[in-house]
């Protein structure tokens, strides 16, 4: 046994303990553990690590597998690369332990750690971790695998009709789609060449360990995509579950990661750019053992293989045996664009978008616009153009008369690109709820997304906001609930998860959703804003402004955040604090645009019935988003009895619905599901 500062690593038992406290630490990073202390203040090489794991013929991806035991080492001990206390890289070379090492007993020669290292696989095979080569794949090479599945490791040649040139960000979704086909083609041997009923598979965050903080996008946005991109494979047997941005950087094991996503499978991934070469790494866990079922690094020149993530569904689903219809492989091949600078803007602004401030808005819509000029055809970026067109006039205060007709021709720029996306019918289901007040187009859209993507969680989340708006809760729930299935680590989901038991008049519920994404995303606004408004109906007015204050900071005093404390401020007889707010709003009003609603709602509060009613019919004229709320909010309730209050739900056509549906809810050809 060994004991070096609080810790003590039991080769006998096979632990690591931290005063007294088990560690847990998976057996790879175990043994290289093992190794370093053994051999402390000696100069480790990544060639011994490699034969104590794999033994020395491998068919993993050794440079990956080292430097993730070494990084699960590093944050089991707590250590840092750039000031170790345990563990220092020696560049080009290797591994030292520098930590000070007692040595307790060793009781036999059965417990000593030279008696943990594992045999060499047997001659003739090549080893996988605990699984042969010969396991994984009968009678066929390697070298056969390989030429069905994917251009050999480190090659930059290709047929002369798969080479274009492409930008670094193209180049790397690429590269993964060549990743994910060998290691899926391992995974489906392991078991026995048939897929399970239902496979679940989430791709954790990439990971970028380069030093240019502009390429954060890249990671991001090559998370998503990815994930978009794998759910097309099998709409009915594999679902793909993305947006897990909160893993980047865990200590959890595959195991807790496993349960918590209830995932059969983590696809995990490290990307590098540097200079003109690219190299992405993928690895196959199995959560079941946390076994690393495959893993394979690639070395790119961004000159070539731009197009081989179209190649990426077919190969998957010939290798893995899932059902890929000519129809899905139309989708999945017309999905991206082949324009690499007009893929990277898109993936900018992604980035941005996910933020939902003015500001992230602002430089989202300037992304997409590029993209679009790039490539006038290119769906997604229309889609996400008409998305954040819209949701400005929600997070960043836009006049929507100004922003409406933008949006409407991105939604039907979407649509002539490619209708059969789930994100194009997501974009129109959107523009139809806010914008249009048509929720009867809006239902209709977002099922269409959603069977055209059952794995896309923004477009379960929409439908229940939608249903919510149209008091319809229950419904709302099941959707809101799919949706935090999906993405249980999307903060986004359980903010609006808040709002729709907010409406359903399910405080305690709308408080402990609100929580979750505060606790998800510390600086998430629309989370304490959330929280803030379920609050002051639990009547706890103090807890509510302590909330609402943190909003402010964060959403760049966003004018919802500001109104609902001025609300606030008067239902609790604090009247000059409110009147201020309102004085402050409506001279900003005259300056620029201030959703008029925000004005009425602290005169509500105030119990100023006749001004109430003349700022709510500004609303209507200004065609103020925020209106859209006023069916289900409790916050309204006193003024439902009012006429004037009636007449104005009726004209904004939210008491009935019989407008025709979105801008397309047919497909060019309607695919065999």
């Amino acid at each position: 046994m060994f004991r070096f500062n609080d810790f003590e690593l039991d080769v006998a038992a096979y632990q690591l303990r931290r005063q007294g406290r088990v560690v847990r630490l998976e057996r790879q990073p175990m043994d290289v553990l093992i190794l370093l202390v053994e051999r402390r203040r000696q100069l480790v090489s990544r060639a011994d690590i490699v034969e104590r794991l794999w033994g020395k013929d491998v068919f993993v991806d050794v440079d990956t597998g080292v430097h993730t035991a070494i990084r699960k080492i590093r944050q089991a001990l707590g250590d840092s690369i750039s000031a170790p206390a345990f563990v220092e890289t020696v560049p080009s070379k290797g591994y030292r332990f520098v930590a000070d090492v007692e040595v307790v007993s060793r009781t036999s020669d059965s417990g000593s750690a030279a008696a943990l290292v594992e045999p060499s696989p047997a001659p003739g095979h090549l080893q996988t971790n605990d699984v042969t080569i010969g396991e994984l794949h009968g009678r066929e090479s390697i070298e056969e695998v390989a030429a069905t599945s994917a251009p050999a490791a480190g090659s930059d040649t290709a047929p002369a009709s798969q080479l274009w040139s492409a930008h670094p960000a193209r180049v790397l979704i690429a590269v993964v789609a060549v990743a994910l086909v060998t290691g899926l083609v391992a995974w489906t041997r392991l078991n026995g060449g048939v897929p399970a009923a239902r496979v679940a598979l989430a791709v954790l965050p990439f990971e970028y360990l380069g030093s240019d903080p502009e390429r954060a996008y890249l990671a991001a946005g090559l998370t998503e995509e990815t994930s978009a991109s794998l759910a097309q494979i099998d709409l009915e047997h594999l679902i793909i579950k993305g947006r897990t941005l909160g893993y980047r950087g865990t200590a959890k094991t595959a195991a807790q990661i496993g349960r918590e996503l209830s995932v059969d499978y983590l696809l995990e991934s490290t990307l590098r750019a540097e200079g003109s070469r690219l190299r992405v790494t993928t690895t196959l866990i199995r959560v079941r053992d946390q076994e690393h079922v495959w893993s394979q690094s690639y070395d790119r020149d961004p000159t070539s293989l731009l197009g081989l993530q179209q190649e990426l569904s077919t190969s998957i689903a010939e290798q893995i045996r899932l059902r890929l219809s000519r129809d899905n492989l139309r989708e999945v091949r017309q999905r991206q664009t082949q324009n690499a600078d007009a893929y990277d803007a898109y993936l900018r602004g992604r980035y941005f978008h996910s933020r939902r401030t003015a500001a992230t808005n602002a430089l989202a819509i300037q992304e997409y616009e590029r993209a679009v000029a790039l490539d006038s055809n290119y769906a997604l970026a229309w889609a996400g153009l008409a998305s954040a067109y819209t949701a400005s006039t929600l997070n960043g205060d836009a006049r929507p008369l100004e922003v409406w007709p933008r949006a409407k021709n991105a939604a039907a720029g979407a649509v002539r690109g490619n209708a059969s996306l789930g994100e194009t019918q997501l974009a129109v289901g959107h523009l139809s709820w806010v914008l249009d007040w048509d929720w009867r187009a809006a239902e209709t859209a977002d099922r269409l997304a959603i069977r055209l993507d059952p794995s896309n969680a923004a477009a379960h989340r929409s439908l229940g906001h939608v249903l919510s708006q149209s008091g319809q809760h229950t419904e709302a729930e099941s959707a809101m609930h799919r949706a935090r299935e999906l993405e249980p680590l999307e903060p986004v989901t359980y903010a609006l998860s808040a709002q729709v038991a907010f409406q359903a008049r399910q405080y305690p519920a709308a408080v402990e959703h609100a929580r979750r994404a505060i606790l998800i995303d510390s600086q998430f606004w629309i989370g304490y804003m959330q929280l803030g408004q379920a609050y002051e109906q639990m009547g706890q007015p103090d807890l509510a402004l302590a909330a609402l204050t943190d909003a402010a900071r964060f959403s760049g005093n966003n004018s919802k955040v500001t109104s609902l404390r001025g609300y606030i401020l008067a239902k609790t007889g604090r009247f000059d604090e409110a009147r201020e707010v309102l004085r402050r709003m409506e001279s900003d009003s005259r300056e620029r645009y201030v959703p008029p609603v925000a004005i009425a709602l602290v005169h509500a509060g105030l119990g100023e019935r006749e001004a109430v009613m003349e700022w709510l019919s500004k609303a209507y004229d200004a065609r103020d988003v925020h209106l859209i709320y006023l069916p289900v909010d409790p916050k309204w309730d006193p003024y439902r009895a009012d006429p004037g209050f009636q007449t104005l739900l009726t004209r904004c056509g939210f008491t009935t619905s019989t407008r025709g549906g979105p801008l397309s809810t047919r497909l060019p050809s309607e695919p065999h599901r």
